[in-house]
């Protein structure tokens, strides 16, 4: 019992030690307000749906670090992520820009739902119409020959 509880402590010890804190200093509050936003901007490559501040992989931490350091060095914002986007590729973005390459991302689902309303429009049309009904009205000499087939399919039964 000793040993399951001193093999359980080392255990949660170990894990504390990996799990390092990043800790940076910054020079005012409005630097540090803009690296949480940028860190929340910028996917991390390899979690692929959390941002790089969320994430624990070791390339989010390079990243984070890498934002820190272009901040420390008075970069824009635009150039801190057009620096990440120029060595990870547009996938670190979680609002991709509109480039030749991105079309699809931003445009496809409009096509998809115009498309999908337009099926819609044409299969209720269908379904409204009865089968075998006229499309059209008929002429006075035409509902009097319908007339005369009904009377007569009538008097042979």
């Amino acid at each position: 019992m000793m040993r399951c509880l001193l093999g359980i402590a080392l255990l949660v010890v170990s894990a504390l030690a990996i799990a390092a804190i990043d800790t940076y200093e910054f020079e005012s509050e409005a630097q540090r307000q803009r690296f949480y936003e940028l860190s929340g901007e910028l996917r991390c490559p390899k979690c692929q749906n959390q941002n790089i501040a969320d994430s624990n992989a070791p390339i989010a931490t390079d990243m984070r670090r890498e934002v820190h350091r272009l901040l420390q060095e008075g970069q824009s914002d635009e150039a801190i992520i057009d620096f990440m986007v120029s060595r990870y590729g547009d996938f670190v973005r979680y609002r991709p820009g509109l480039t030749g390459q991105t079309m699809v991302l931003w445009f496809a689902p409009v096509l998809f739902l115009v498309v999908g309303i337009a099926v819609l429009l044409v299969l209720v049309r269908r379904r409204r119409r009865v089968p075998g009904a006229p499309t059209r009205h008929l002429s006075e000499d035409e509902q009097q020959q319908l007339r005369d087939l009904l009377d007569k399919k009538g008097s042979n039964d």
